[in-house]
């Protein structure tokens, strides 16, 4: 994990609808950026539901979230229609990003060893200042945990 107080890596990904966004975009407002392993998993679709529903408390608090996987765009696509998700979602199918937020790791399922996204969520300050970092997030629990982190 990225540690508190450097400098978040800057990128630049498509988003569901195939527009790019970079980091540097979202200069002057803070951003919670994460990570999660899989589009449509019972977690994954937990977490997103929940940062949709408390989207608008983020946007009060002049914060903009950014989901990220390494699932495709027409995925991601298909993920916000179905559960009418109102951020963004980046689709890092290369794993660059993945890799340069530090949350690609070994994971252990079932006695079964793989790589694979480890669940993280950064928040992000105005300067692109990392100034929460969360590794291993309880999906159901982690948007609210944001919320309150603003």
């Amino acid at each position: 994990m990225l540690e508190i107080g450097t400098k978040a890596p800057e990128f630049t990904l498509p988003d569901q609808n195939g527009d790019m966004h970079s980091l540097s975009d979202y200069k002057g407002q803070k951003v919670v950026l994460y990570f999660y392993p899989k589009d449509n998993t019972a977690g994954c679709t937990k977490q997103a539901c929940a940062f949709g529903d408390l989207y608008p408390q983020f946007r009060e608090k002049d914060a903009v979230v950014l989901g990220v996987s390494k699932d495709s765009v027409a995925s991601h696509k298909r993920f916000e229609e179905k559960y009418e998700l109102p951020f963004t979602l980046l689709s890092d199918t290369e794993k660059q990003v993945i890799q340069a937020y530090d949350v690609w790791k070994e994971k252990k399922l079932y006695g079964k060893v793989s790589m694979g996204v480890v669940r993280t969520t950064y928040l992000i300050d105005e300067n692109g200042i990392i100034i929460k970092a969360f590794g291993k997030v309880k999906a159901a629990d982690n948007p609210a945990q944001m919320l309150a982190e603003l």
